[in-house]
């Protein structure tokens, strides 16, 4: 199940790149991602991906809602934090991470330590302790 869950992750970056729904474009991207090379690494539970998926849901109106912020109430102070990754996660479900991470206009992720730490610069209002 995390095979067609990758796949289908490896064709919404196709289609979010191409920004084209055509029939040859379906079909190239199907054949590119099936194409690519797999690791040989842990795919990720079922109930891991879903996990991040329910997360990067709920991040789109957070997304909204901080850019109006920002709009609205400037954000002059920056920090970059050293994070901890979640534990034994697939490739795939680090992109998914780094991207819910990014995707959000408060933080962005600078780094990933292959130790499982993210460097994330964050910005706010107000300075922090």
């Amino acid at each position: 199940m995390a095979g067609y869950l990758n796949l289908l992750l490896r064709l919404t970056i196709w289609f979010l790149l191409t920004a084209d729904l055509s029939w040859a474009n379906i079909l190239i991207g199907v054949t590119v991602s099936l194409l690519l090379p797999r690791g040989l690494t842990n795919l990720g539970t079922l109930k891991d991906w879903l996990r991040t998926l329910g997360e990067v849901v709920v991040a789109i109106p957070q997304a909204y809602a901080e850019a109006i912020e920002i709009m609205v109430r400037p954000h002059r102070h920056e920090v970059v934090t050293v994070d901890r990754a979640k534990p034994r996660r697939s490739p795939g479900l680090l992109f998914l991470d780094i991207f819910l991470i990014t995707f959000t206009p408060k933080t962005i992720v600078q780094h990933y330590r292959e130790q499982g730490w993210y460097e994330v610069h964050r910005i706010s209002r107000r300075p922090n302790p």
